[in-house]
């Protein structure tokens, strides 16, 4: 969840799309309806695309950005699993550009309860434009996120 916040810290209170399951738990799930998050039912196929790109399009209508994390999860240190089929949806029915962040949260905090201590770097890449074939958009994010792969790592 470091990534999310921070990220709605970062930017100027962005839409961020996660998994419907999130939205459901109690007290939590309220306060990111409140804020205006879109709730994926990843079962829901075709139905839950058609519905992530509306309220997308409403998000945008309102001024706001949209955060997706393509993965749909958190992934270990350097995997590359194929990306969401949310991610290519947004990207062809908003025809927008794609501002990806690498972030290395990961080798910090992975699944379950251990944690190490560390510094996260956040790394935004160039700017991918609008309206690449969805290989290429893929190809292109997949190498931006994991552009941190490739750097040093900063001593906690």
């Amino acid at each position: 969840m470091f990534e999310t916040t921070e990220m709605v810290r970062l930017t100027n209170l962005p839409v961020i799309v996660m998994k419907k399951e999130l939205a459901d738990i109690p007290f939590f799930g309220w306060m990111t309806r409140r804020y205006g998050v879109i709730a994926v039912e990843r079962s829901a196929g075709a139905k839950a695309l058609r519905a992530l790109v509306a309220e997308g399009e409403q998000a945008l209508a309102s001024g706001r950005s949209v955060i997706i994390y393509p993965e749909g999860t958190r992934v270990s240190v350097g995997a590359t699993p194929p990306l969401k089929s949310g991610f290519a949806a947004l990207y062809r029915a908003l025809g927008l550009p794609v501002v990806p962040v690498a972030v290395d949260t990961g080798r910090l905090w992975g699944r379950g309860l251990v944690h190490r201590p560390g510094t996260v770097i956040f790394q935004v890449g160039e700017t991918i434009p609008p309206g690449l074939k969805r290989d290429e958009i893929e190809a292109r994010v997949h190498a931006a996120i994991n552009a941190l792969e490739l750097a040093p790592k900063p001593s906690a």
